[in-house]
């Protein structure tokens, strides 16, 4: 039996790693006058392509507006079908129903929790136009059979990579594999921008679309009109959103995308110490970590063999609650919500992979700051309670 440490401790589900540097580059920006899109934002887009090795960036607002612009910049229509995973959060099915198109959901693999291409094929059908593969958790998905599935019918891949800043695919950072890609800054991401995405591609046409829609669809650069090098005429040239980034969200991205590499190798080095207990206890399976793939841990989630305990995975996450560790579930499958079912007629039972998983994980607390008192007293809570509801 594992010993619990009695003394309590507060261990939060995430906190952002912000330090004076960040700090700093926002007081910068406050104090130049210039704090909407401008020229940090323009320079977070130049250093973003530079560590992804995409030719375009396109800062926006959230990784839904990233979304949500890529699939405007290949042209979906109403009636239109996108495949993609059930298994991921709300925005990833939302912005395909913007356009009035369908979400095709196609079920997951046991192992990694990312869509399974074996059964991408017999959902496309002459309505389907793109694929839109979630890296779930960091991992990035099975990318060469989803290009060789996307290439021999002629779609897209826009790949969600609202988890993955900083994973790599076989060598090739996540955000230069797929047509598009977009990422997500949000709080509780591997770095941030307090709310915040981007979008790139290395196609010239999709960029310059992405890049005038995310600004009311007026012309490239028109950020420009305020500074010495503008002017105050602009054209409207296609309908567009206010999905812009501001150049205080970009201060804290700059800061963030230059220590992004520790940042990820500080949860790689946390994660590892959650392995290694986890695996010595049959009540938990860990989710499969490819070779091939640079998996930097957004989420660090077990499976709970509940069938070997006397509790529910509802009833863990309140007993870690009372030891005052903080938990989340990643996440409700999209065809279960109520919405889903009744806009598409989707159902339980489905996707009983992605429903299975959802059922039984839980998402433990992972964040650079961390320290190894922090992740032993969570391993600790853990094994007493599977300790004390073991049948």
């Amino acid at each position: 039996m594992i010993k619990f440490k009695r003394q309590m401790r507060k261990i939060p589900y995430f906190k952002p790693d912000i330090e004076e540097e960040e700090i700093n580059e926002v007081v910068d920006t406050l104090k130049s006058g210039w704090i909407t899109t401008g020229p940090k934002t323009k320079k977070f887009e130049e250093e973003f392509s530079k560590y992804t090795n995409s030719k375009y960036s396109i800062a926006v607002n959230s990784c839904t507006a990233a979304l949500h612009i890529a699939l405007d910049s290949i042209g979906i229509k109403k009636g239109d079908e996108i495949i993609t995973s059930p298994f991921t959060f709300a925005a990833t099915g939302e912005v395909i129903c913007y356009f009035d198109a369908k979400p095709v959901f196609v079920d997951i693999k046991e192992d990694t929790y990312n869509i399974d291409p074996k059964k991408i094929e017999a959902k496309i059908t002459s309505k389907t136009r793109a694929i839109i593969p979630v890296h779930y958790g960091g991992q990035p998905c099975d990318m060469d059979e989803i290009m060789a599935i996307a290439k021999k019918h002629n779609l897209k891949v826009i790949e969600d990579a609202a988890h993955a800043i900083g994973a790599e695919y076989k060598g090739k950072k996540i955000g230069n594999v797929g047509d598009i890609t977009a990422f997500s800054f949000y709080a509780t991401k591997n770095m941030t921008t307090g709310e915040g995405g981007m979008v790139t591609t290395n196609d010239k046409e999709y960029a310059k679309k992405m890049n005038i829609l995310r600004l009311h669809g007026i012309s490239k650069d028109a950020w420009k009109r305020y500074s010495d090098e503008g002017s105050w005429y602009y054209e409207i040239l296609d309908k567009g959103y206010k999905y812009n980034m501001s150049d205080i969200q970009a201060a804290l991205g700059l800061s963030q995308l230059k220590k992004l590499g520790d940042l990820n190798k500080k949860r790689g080095k946390l994660a590892a110490i959650y392995n290694e207990s986890f695996s010595k206890i049959p009540e938990i399976k860990l989710r499969k970590i490819k070779d091939e793939v640079g998996n930097i841990y957004h989420l660090y989630t077990i499976w709970l063999n509940t069938s070997n305990l006397k509790i529910n995975r509802n009833e863990f996450i309140e007993e870690l609650k009372r030891r005052s560790i903080s938990t989340s579930v990643h996440f409700i499958p999209l065809h279960i919500h109520p919405y889903y079912k009744k806009t598409f007629n989707y159902c339980v039972g489905d996707f009983p992979i992605a429903e299975k998983i959802y059922e039984n994980i839980i998402s433990l607390p992972l964040y650079p700051s961390m320290t190894k008192a922090d992740i032993e007293y969570v391993i600790d809570a853990v094994g007493e309670i599977i300790s004390i509801d073991r049948k």
